[in-house]
């Protein structure tokens, strides 16, 4: 699985984080541990050194111990005095017995010599020798002459010599005594197991002794900084060099004697302390790697631990694909979810502001779902508050519904926005307080709850009155249409609206009875629902109906229906009885149009013609409904039939006559053969082709006569007779009447042309 920003950033935070302390951890135990094994290492070379310098300085001090006792015996007066030749073998022997015994106390390795200033002789190493004047002053010169003090140390090329110019207490030197040790006894007294570099410097700095080249160790500089650092000094230490020409930094173990001021120095081997190191080493890199492996193990189990929150709030929230870093939300999941928390706060905001601007459809919906007793006690409970109605214990309530009673001038196209301005007028009539948010029912009924103040029943009674002439008043001025109101019986739990509502639909239901702007309780009329049924039916202006649907008079036929519903309102004033009656009706039309032969009643647009007429509550509209929608169709129907009849029995006469033009022809003839009344022939045949039948016979037989004159040679009274002339005068009168010229002149005419 894919590991976010955020894992990786408290994973690798932690990883250096601890590989930081890690490190910081190893570097202090491995300084520390350094720092351990430079001052064990130089702590033993200290030993050493100090045990060098003591085993030295014991060797040393017995010979200048040896020398200073001798040359205040009695003895070393005489000889050193008395001139020594060959013969003076026994002087000679005491010399050398002296040195003899001198070597056994000092170094072995070492050579001594007693030089007579006085006498000019010289025992050394077992032979004896005499001075030249030359080598006397030289002696004088550099051991006597040129030293202040009479006991010292000089370096030579094969070792180190001991001066003791003799006797010691006294100015006048007699004699000198010298101590040579070879170098190779100076290594052996001095070299240590680990054959570290040593190096001895006299109290004045000079280099007495190394054991090996200083040069390629210490530089002059760094000799001179060690001269000056001990010089201050009585006791063992560490010195730390700096670079010197060609040299690296150095760190040097010195020890001070206290007895010549003589400084023995060895130089710290880095080698040395590598191998003293390197186990403590390997320790070290291993502890290092075994914490850096647990430093890891610990960063990823920390930064699952606290990335997990995250990763569980990121797989809550939604997917969002118009966000993406850089095509890798997963790899940003704070950024994605910083982001995803704006767009839904943004939502949340957004969605605030819809709901708050969908408020009113909201409030709408509730509405609507109490009066179909869609809603339950807790989401009741629930959605009020929210809507700002905090109260719903202790509160009475009642449903009003307003109905048009008609629709003033306005096409019935206009119905639902003359609803939506009479719901618009009871939302700013009636106080907010005092009712819920009005609504528009269905596409007839404007719906609202009103809620009851803390009056009697009285002053409730009083306030709805004033509030629905109000209403009535309203209407009428703004929208010129009339209104009327159905109320309620008051309840108590909004659960009950539906009833509540069934209630006010059947107040509005008398408004039948009662006429168009009438304020109808429901209470009021609950005694007259529950009463006996009369009914009165006007047959004798229902058969007047008929009559002028059947001949097609519009204008009566309008004038009866008025007068048979006012008759039937009028009679009943139970609303049950009137929707009997109006089905009554309805079905006789029905059978009326069945013997009409038309289709009216019985087509698909009509299926649902009863419940059309019995939701209507206004007789203003049903009047209208069965004029417009019903009665008139009917007539039209029946007129388009009439006509239709009538062009078919005018054709008919027409075909006769042209057909039989040449025969004895009458109405009555024809009416026989058609089964007619001759006049009511002639009324359809005058009113179909504009003229009667007998001018559209002889205008016919005009035109025959016209067609016989121009292409046959019959006469003149040929013609008449056959024409059914009985007189050839009366046919050229009606020929010259006609066409303005006799018939022989028609056939001149048109035989010229």
């Amino acid at each position: 699985m894919k590991k976010g920003k955020m894992f990786y950033t408290i994973f690798i935070t932690i990883l250096v984080l601890g590989i930081g302390l890690v490190a910081s951890f190893g570097s202090y135990i491995y300084f520390t541990t350094i720092s351990s094994v430079v001052e064990r290492v130089s702590n033993t070379k200290q030993s050493y050194m100090a045990q060098m310098r003591n085993s030295l300085e014991q060797k040393i001090q017995t010979i200048e111990y040896a020398f200073n006792t001798y040359s205040t015996t009695s003895s070393f007066n005489e000889v050193v005095k008395h001139p020594i030749t060959e013969k003076d073998f026994i002087a000679y022997r005491n010399v050398n017995t002296q040195l003899n015994y001198i070597a056994t106390m000092g170094l072995e390795g070492t050579e001594y010599s007693l030089i007579s200033l006085d006498q000019n002789w010289k025992v050394s190493n077992g032979s004896l020798s005499y001075l030249t004047k030359t080598e006397r002053e030289k002696l004088m010169n550099t051991y006597i002459d040129e030293q202040d003090k009479g006991l010292f140390w000089i370096k030579t090329d094969k070792g180190i010599r001991f001066v003791n110019t003799l006797p010691v207490f006294s100015k006048k030197k007699q004699a000198i005594a010298l101590s040579d040790i070879s170098l190779q006894t100076l290594n052996r007294t001095i070299q240590t197991e680990d054959h570290m570099p040593v190096f001895i410097l006299n109290n004045q700095g000079d280099l007495m002794y190394e054991t090996q080249p200083i040069q390629q160790l210490l530089s002059a500089q760094q000799l001179r900084h060690i001269s000056e650092v001990t010089a201050k000094s009585d006791n063992t230490g560490m010195l730390t060099l700096e670079k010197g020409n060609h040299q690296p930094a150095r760190q040097v173990i010195y020890a001070k004697s206290a007895y010549n001021n003589w400084t023995y120095l060895t130089v710290l081997d880095k080698n040395e302390i590598a191998s003293a190191f390197q186990t403590t080493k390997f320790g070290i890199i291993m502890m290092g790697l075994v914490l850096a492996l647990l430093i890891v193990v610990v960063a990823y189990v920390i930064a699952i631990f606290f990335t997990k929150p995250f990763q569980k709030i990121k797989h809550s929230l939604p997917k969002n694909p118009d966000f993406t870093l850089k095509n890798e939300p997963s790899k940003n999941e704070i950024d994605w979810i910083i982001h995803s928390i704006d767009t839904i706060v943004t939502e949340k905001e957004s969605l605030e502001v819809l709901i708050q601007s969908e408020m009113p459809q909201l409030e709408i919906q509730l509405i609507l779902n109490l009066f179909r007793k869609r809603i339950t006690a807790e989401e009741l409970a629930r959605k009020m508050p929210r809507l700002g109605y905090s109260q719903l214990e202790n509160q009475m309530y009642i449903t009003m519904l307003i109905q048009l009673d008609n629709l003033g001038d306005r096409e019935p196209s206009d119905k639902d926005v003359l609803l939506l301005a009479i719901n618009k007028i009871v939302e700013e009539t009636i106080p907010e307080q005092q009712r819920m948010l009005p609504i528009i029912l269905n596409d007839d009924t404007q719906a609202t709850i009103l809620i009851l103040s803390d009056k009697n029943e009285h002053e409730i009674r009083k306030q709805l009155l004033d509030d629905a002439s109000l209403l009535i008043r309203t209407a009428k001025e703004y929208l010129n249409v009339s209104i009327s109101i159905g109320m309620s019986t008051a309840y108590s739990n909004l659960l009950e609206s539906k009833e509540a509502c069934e209630m006010s639909k059947q107040a509005l239901h008398h408004r039948l009875n009662l006429g168009k702007e009438s304020i109808i309780f429901y209470e009021d009329i609950s005694m007259v629902i529950s009463g006996p049924v009369l009914l009165h039916y006007p047959a004798d202006l229902e058969s007047q109906l008929f009559e002028a649907i059947r001949i097609g008079d519009e204008e009566q036929v309008y004038h009866t229906v008025r007068s048979l519903l006012a008759e039937m309102m009028k009679k009943n004033n139970h609303s049950m009885n009137f929707e009997v009656l109006l089905v009554r009706f309805v079905n006789n039309l029905i059978q009326l149009e069945q013997l009409l032969g038309i289709e009216v009643l019985l087509t698909q647009d009509n299926h649902a013609l009863y419940h059309r007429l019995l939701d209507i509550r206004n007789p203003e509209e049903i009047e209208r409904m069965l004029v417009e929608q019903i009665i008139f169709p009917m007539v039209k129907s029946m007129k388009e039939k009439t006509n239709q009849q009538f062009r078919s029995l005018s054709e008919k006469i027409a075909a006769i006559i042209r057909a039989e033009y040449d025969q004895e022809l009458s109405l009555e003839l024809i009416g026989d053969r058609l089964h007619y009344n001759p006049n009511y022939l002639s009324s359809i045949f005058k009113k179909e082709y504009g003229t009667t039948f007998s001018e559209y016979l002889m205008g016919y037989r005009l035109q025959m006569s016209k067609k016989w004159l121009v292409e046959t040679d019959m006469t003149i009274k040929e013609i008449a007779g056959r024409l059914q002339y009985h007189n050839s005068q009366n046919f050229i009168r009606s020929f010259r009447k006609k066409e303005q010229v006799t018939p022989g002149a028609y056939r001149k005419m048109k035989q010229a042309n």
